[in-house]
């Protein structure tokens, strides 16, 4: 190898075919736990910085990588948890390469696999890589030969006995590590590339990739002549950390002289991101009488720098604890996880129920001078065990009750207890030991004030129990902790006494059931219904009354009890059900106040033969011959058995044509059938009366008439219609003269009709002709219409025709005229009507009609049609009460005692003369 190809060490294609290797062994199908590879190998620079990566160890536990972990043998390297393997702080390798052992091993299973990692060291400048050794930090150099030129040349020659000539594989240039944060001057020469072409033609260069021509634009910058490639910026490793950009190498005409090569840049951290924490505030909680190393709660920061390196690596303290009670360092913190956890003994709620913790969080492996720190709060809140049995305030309580009252507090106790209220280590459950075999009190709990309510549950009787005597306990919901002992202030006495009420009197055999037959007579004793007063220690005397009788059948002694009848018990009545009569009586005592009771007193009634069977139906028909059909007849009876059936059916021996005509004969017990014994019975209706006896003891007979229809019957056996009505008692003459009658009802009315439908025709025709004799003045014809005003001024005045010009009225009989013609005898004289001025034009309108009607002879009184349609214009028109009728002033009315009798009380007004 000559001079310059020392150079081209820098890109030895040992790591392309290694990372080629690496990936053909991540494509295995078949799953092997254990490294990738044996033996890794990787190039790298002689100067490298703290935390700098230089390869990536692959894996593989075929369960994942969840709990595998790494370390190597080596002080210089270390492994990270994603197999990626950093230098632990700044060196300068001495030698061509460096070997040591990288041991990954399962924390589960606790297996170990082994692999040598080789660095190959490069001869080439640091300068390119922009490594400085840090001030302070010993750097061993084995090498003295001066550092070569920061010239890359990515595609060399080789040579050999033929000479030069291209390797057909290309080389893989070392990562470039950039420090972020730098302070410039940017541009900053990274490094210069170049093509040992260059000599013979010119080449240019350019770079491609995320910062050079993507987003973000312009990080990296190429000189296309010289290809010295640049940093225009400071970096951020939080925003990238790496970048891969391409190396292209062209001629003059852009035809390309060399393949692309890849450029890896990494961005080297600095310590620049304080810790933070996910909250500000935590809180956690920790029950009372923990033991020390009790887990509390884990708090956590993040550091935006290198987890891989000191700048990530957060480690945890507790700077301060309030309240300092009972100890200053009642917590502590596991610096790498922040699991805080008790380290002494002594929480107690009752005392200290709350602690405040500062936690800080340093990174730099939490070196306080280096690194950059954080605090959070830790709120611990000691929560409550049972570790306090609750106790009565007092051994003893007492209370009182009246008898005979449920649901009623009797006493109320009450306790002291020390733990978190309305939890389950605070509630009080109470519970009776003693004194109650009964189960006559219960004691709840109230849920607000935790007291324990005595409660009477079932009811005490003063005369058997005048006081009660309980033992109660104590305990809470939840169970005392561990070591904790009940107290002797857990159990009290309890002193109830029963008061003594007046209770009602009762009765004992309630509902009360005697049997007696029906039909016993009044006064008859029955039974004894008495009360019982349950106040034995009260000298009470007990009254009866009765509460319900609905028929009104019993009585009952006030005094003793004592129960008789007042009627005759009917068990036919209505008022019985299912042969029970029932009645209800009160007891009522003279106590203070009172109280009363009430008894039922059923009675049975036992049937006796006290009503005769009877026969249905009442009804019915037959046909006139026989041997057609009967009369089928059902015996009925009120009471039951034994006093029912079987009934015996016969016929009377008087009148003697019951058994001539008529035959009965017993179908069953209850049924008989009544039949034609002759051959032939006349149509008609017969009252056939029928003996039943029952088989009560003594039997009871009863003579029933059943009326039989006998009539015609058709082939089917039915009536036929003539037959009926002749059944009904009507003969063939009888039938005929009810149908004449009916015809002629109905002539009758329809010649009425026929009058009523002329009439109205000769109504419409106004053929008014009355009679001479009738004829008086005193017709009155009612005028409904009047005018409308000046709007309505279409009347045809002509209508109105003078008896004169009615010629066309064909000629009458003598003595027969028209209401409205002039009267034959003489014509009364009309008195002049005075004519009064009126002002305005309708007081001239009216008093012209007025002349018009007075000078008129012709127009009797009766038919003068005078219409007044004229109403004036505007409000000119006077009032109508001031106009004065030209027959308003003195006039002789005797004249209307020749219009007939109907004007008699008008003329004895206006023309009997002054009264006296």
């Amino acid at each position: 190898m000559t001079a310059g190809a020392g150079v081209l060490l820098l890109l030895l294609s040992l790591s392309g075919a290694l990372r080629a290797h690496n990936e053909d062994l991540t494509t295995r199908e078949t799953c092997k736990a254990g490294f990738s590879e044996d033996d890794y190998t990787a190039l790298i620079s002689q100067n490298i910085l703290e935390g700098e990566k230089l390869l990536q160890v692959k894996f593989s536990s075929c369960v994942g990588t969840k709990g595998t972990q790494y370390e190597t043998n080596s002080v210089d390297f270390k492994v990270g948890s994603d197999g990626t393997v950093f230098a632990t702080r700044e060196l300068q390798v001495p030698s061509e390469q460096v070997a040591f052992t990288v041991t990954a091993w399962d924390s589960q299973t606790a297996e170990r696999w082994d692999a040598v990692v080789r660095l190959l060291v490069a001869q080439t400048s640091s300068l390119h890589s922009g490594h400085k050794p840090q001030k302070g930090k010993k750097i061993v150099a084995l090498d003295p030969s001066p550092p070569p030129k920061d010239t890359l040349l990515p595609w060399p020659r080789h040579q050999n006995a033929d000479g030069l000539r291209r390797r057909k594989r290309d080389w893989v240039i070392p990562p470039i590590n950039v420090p972020e944060n730098s302070r410039g001057p940017f541009p900053q020469q990274l490094v210069r590339i170049r093509s040992d072409k260059d000599n013979d033609i010119p080449i240019r260069y350019s770079i491609t990739g995320v910062g050079a021509d993507q987003p973000p634009m312009e990080v990296f910058s190429i000189d296309s002549m010289s290809g010295r490639m640049y940093v225009t910026r400071p970096m951020d490793r939080e925003e990238h950390a790496s970048y891969h950009l391409r190396a292209h190498a062209v001629d003059m005409n852009g035809n390309k002289v060399e393949n692309p090569i890849d450029l890896y840049i990494y961005v080297i951290d600095m310590n620049d991101n304080r810790p933070e924490f996910i909250n500000q505030v935590y809180n956690g909680s920790v029950d009372e009488g923990s033991k020390p190393g009790t887990y509390v709660m884990t708090v956590t920061a993040n550091d935006a720098d290198d987890s891989t390196t000191a700048n990530g690596m957060v480690r945890y303290r507790i700077v301060t604890q309030t309240p300092q009670s009972p100890s200053q360092n009642m917590f502590t913190i596991n610096s790498e996880t922040g699991d805080i956890v008790t380290v002494a003994a002594g929480l107690d709620r009752e005392k200290v129920q709350q602690y405040t913790v500062i936690v800080q969080a340093t990174d730099m492996e939490g070196n306080l001078n280096y690194g950059l720190s954080n605090t959070a709060t830790a709120i611990i809140t000691v929560t409550d065990v049972n570790d306090n049995p609750p106790e009565f305030t007092a051994s003893t309580f007492a209370g009182e009750v009246p008898e005979n009252r449920v649901e009623t507090v009797v006493a109320n106790l009450t306790v002291m207890d020390r733990d978190q209220p309305h939890s389950p280590n605070w509630n009080a459950v109470y519970r009776i030991i003693s004194g109650d075999p009964s189960g006559h009190f219960s004691v709840r709990t109230d849920p607000v004030t935790n007291e324990g309510m005595v409660t009477v549950v079932k009811a005490v009787d003063y005369e058997l129990n005048r006081a009660f005597m309980l033992t109660v306990m104590v305990s809470n919901q939840a169970p005392l902790a561990s070591g904790i002992q009940m107290s002797f202030q857990s159990t009290a006495g309890v002193t109830i006494s029963v008061m003594d009420i007046n209770e009602a009197p009762y009765f004992p055999s309630n509902h009360k059931l005697i049997r007696l037959e029906e039909g016993v007579p009044p006064g008859t004793v029955l039974t004894t219904f008495s009360a019982v007063d349950p106040d034995r220690f009260m000298q009470q005397a007990v009254r009866y009354s009765k509460l319900s009788d609905p028929a009104n059948w019993l009585h009952i002694n006030t005094t003793n009890g004592q129960i008789t009848t007042a009627a005759v018990l009917d068990r036919e009545s209505l008022y019985t059900k299912n042969n029970v009569y029932e009645a209800t009586f009160l007891a009522a005592d003279n106590g203070i106040p009172p109280a009363s009771g009430t008894g039922t007193l059923q009675i049975y009634l036992i049937d006796i033969n006290d009503n005769a069977p009877e026969l249905l139906p009442k009804e019915a028909q037959i046909c006139e011959k026989p041997n057609l059909n009967a009369i089928n007849i059902t015996a009925a009876d009120a009471d039951v058995d034994p006093n029912i059936g079987p009934y015996v059916f016969e016929l009377p021996f008087v009148p003697a044509a019951v058994r001539k005509n008529w035959t009965i004969t017993r179908l069953n017990g209850d049924y008989a059938q009544l039949s034609l014994r002759i051959l032939y019975l006349e149509a008609g209706m017969y009252d056939v009366p029928i003996i039943v006896t029952d088989s009560g003891n003594p039997p009871l007979s009863n003579t029933s008439i059943i009326k039989v229809k006998v009539c015609p019957c058709d082939d089917n056996g039915d009536c036929t219609t003539i037959g009926a009505v002749a059944a009904a008692g009507l003969g063939t003459g009888a039938i005929v003269a009810i149908l004449i009658c009916i015809l002629i009802l109905l002539t009758m009315v329809l010649l009425f009709v026929m009058w009523m439908k002329r009439r109205e025709k000769e109504r419409h025709t106004k053929q008014l002709l009355i009679d001479p004799e009738d004829d008086v003045r005193d017709n009155i014809l009612k005028y409904d219409e009047e005018g409308g005003g000046e709007e309505d001024q279409d009347y045809d005045l002509s209508q109105l025709q003078q008896p004169e010009a009615m010629g066309h009225v064909p000629s009458k009989a003598p003595g027969v005229r028209r209401v409205d013609e002039r009267p034959v005898g003489a014509e009364p004289q009309y008195p002049v009507r005075p004519m009064v001025p009126h002002p305005g034009d309708i007081g001239d309108f009216i008093n012209e009609g007025l002349r018009a009607a007075d000078n008129d002879p012709t127009a009797p009184p009766y038919d003068s049609l005078l219409v007044f349609d004229y109403e004036g214009s505007g409000s000119t028109a006077g009032s109508v009460s001031s106009l004065n009728s030209s027959s308003s002033g003195d006039q002789d009315y005797d004249y209307l005692n020749d219009w007939g009798p109907r004007f008699k009380k008008l003329a004895d007004m206006y023309g009997g003369g002054e009264e006296d």
